[in-house]
């Protein structure tokens, strides 16, 4: 078996998430635990009473606390994957993983770089649409056409079948209004508080680059593919550097797929909450088998069918 873990990024995200983990492993809450944050991450992650789950600088540091956890149980029960990605604040997580960072650095990163996103996206009127059945092509040619009312980019190339297009709300519909035109089967605009993974988090990208100056990172302990790349780095790539990249342009999660496929990878895992990178996966690779885990029961039980399978 050649594993691979992803992790989840930003919009699955739910109250309750890594409570039943929490309660049950001390592997688990040891990680969660690490960071020193401005709010409470138990109160917001468990009950979010307050409503604020949702907003991006108090999504991020939840969801990566929630991965280090979940990582910890891995490692603590002799999970050892071959490679590891994330998508968009996933990357982080994996790069936590792979012992880049430590999980006190990898949550607090993730605060600041979702503050810093909230920050880039205030004022701006903005959309995010995803777009179905339409290739890459006639879907860029949209969104140049459309750039005219604005900003629009492809910022998100999931799976097969399925794009999302981000930037400036007018620009944004333009180019949907014409993928549709131009044989989309559907086009479903998103719930999102920014335009993500545009030039538009440009700030965002020059916030971060100051921020990991004074940042250690360390050797990666297992191969990292990258949001930015579709694949692992090349020598001649900073992490820090990919990092400021990444907030500021395309996720490529469909490149990364093929990838772990060329790279022999027979089962993945994914870390939610959610299960929308297992759906991503049966799309590009209908071949590997690929699980979503959110409970130790469930983790449980897929380790257990995995050590029969071997």
């Amino acid at each position: 078996m050649k594993l691979a873990v992803l992790y989840a990024g930003q919009g699955a995200q739910h109250p309750g998430m890594g409570k039943e983990f929490y309660e049950a492993s001390s592997a688990f809450r040891a990680a969660f635990d690490a960071a020193d944050l401005p709010f409470d991450l138990h109160r917001v992650c468990f009950d979010d009473p307050d409503g604020v789950l949702n907003q991006t600088e108090y999504t991020q540091p939840c969801m990566v606390a929630f991965a280090c956890g979940v990582s910890a149980v891995l490692a603590e029960q002799g999970v050892k994957p071959a490679y590891v990605a994330g998508l968009s604040l996933g990357e982080y997580s994996a790069l936590e993983a792979a012992g880049v960072f430590t999980a006190k650095q990898a949550i607090e990163l993730a605060a600041y770089r979702g503050k810093a996103m909230a920050d880039a996206a205030s004022g701006i009127d903005c959309g995010m649409t995803a777009v179905l059945n339409l290739d890459r092509v006639p879907l860029a040619e949209c969104c140049e056409q459309a750039s005219a009312l604005g900003c629009v980019q492809i910022c998100n190339y999931n799976c097969p079948g399925q794009l999302v297009i981000g930037g400036e709300k007018a620009a944004v519909d333009k180019a949907a209004e014409l993928a549709k035109q131009a044989g989309a089967r559907r086009c479903i605009p998103l719930k999102v508080s920014g335009p993500f993974h545009t030039r538009l988090m440009a700030p965002a990208g020059d916030a971060l680059a100051k921020r990991f100056t004074a940042e250690p990172f360390g050797e990666m302990s297992v191969p990292v593919l990258f949001n930015c790349l579709g694949r692992e780095k090349a020598e001649s790539n900073s992490i820090p550097a990919l990092l400021v990249r990444q907030v500021q342009s395309s996720v490529y999660m469909e490149d990364t797929l093929h990838r772990l496929g060329e790279l022999g990878v027979d089962h993945i895992l994914e870390v939610g909450p959610g299960n929308a990178l297992s759906g991503f996966v049966k799309k590009t690779l209908p071949g590997v088998t690929c699980v979503s885990v959110e409970t130790p029961a469930q983790l449980d039980t897929v380790l257990n069918a995995w050590k029969e399978e071997q």
